[in-house]
Order: structure tokens, then sequence, then C-alpha cells
């Protein structure tokens, strides 16, 4: 039964990843860019590690702390990280395409 789960944490992690680093390559301007690897790409990682610690409480050593403690660093700033990229963004006035939504919530200086 933990294989299973393991496997399903993995391939999850994994497509998480690939949508988050397809979408930073295939968006068309920073603002849309930044999705990917803010959101799917850190909800991946999360996934991978949440398979590390199940399959090293089954099969290894036990459990650790080490896992829960990179999980927590990564929820943290990435989120942190994307909001202080955006912000430097709108600051230097960095353009954005017609498709981009929320522009008229931007303040201006």
């Amino acid at each position: 039964m933990m294989d299973i789960l393991i496997s399903i944490l993995l391939l999850m992690g994994g497509a998480l990843v690939l949508v988050g680093s397809i979408g930073l390559v295939k968006m068309p301007d920073f603002f849309m860019r930044l999705h990917g690897p803010t959101k799917a790409t850190t909800l991946g990682m999360a996934c991978l590690l949440f398979a590390a610690m199940a399959y090293f409480s089954q099969y290894g050593d036990g459990f650790t702390l080490k896992e829960i403690l990179i999980s927590l660093f990564l929820l943290i700033t990435a989120p942190i990280s994307g909001y202080m990229l955006i912000k430097s963004a709108i600051h230097h006035r960095i353009d954005s395409s017609e498709k981009t939504t929320g522009k008229e919530n931007i303040e201006e200086d």
C-alpha cells in the first residue's frame, strides 16, 4: 500500500513540475510566466518531498526532519519571492501582454 502512495506522489510531483516548467517557457509575458514556478512547481516539489518522507520512513532509517524543513522552507519562500518579483516588475514598469488580467488593479506611484 505504501508503494502505491509513494508512486502516486512521485507521479503527481513530476507532472506538476513538468507543467510548471512548460508554463515558464510558454507563457507570453513576465507576469503570467511567474505562475509556473510559484504555483505548480512548488506543489510538485512538495509532492516529491512527501514521497521521500514516506519512502524513508518505510524503508530507510525512519522519519527524518530534513524533508519537513525543506518542504516548509520551499512552501514559505516560493510565494514570497514571487510576490517580490511581481512588485519589482511593477516598479520597473515591465510591459505585459493584452491577455494579462488585473492590470487595472495596479496603483500608480
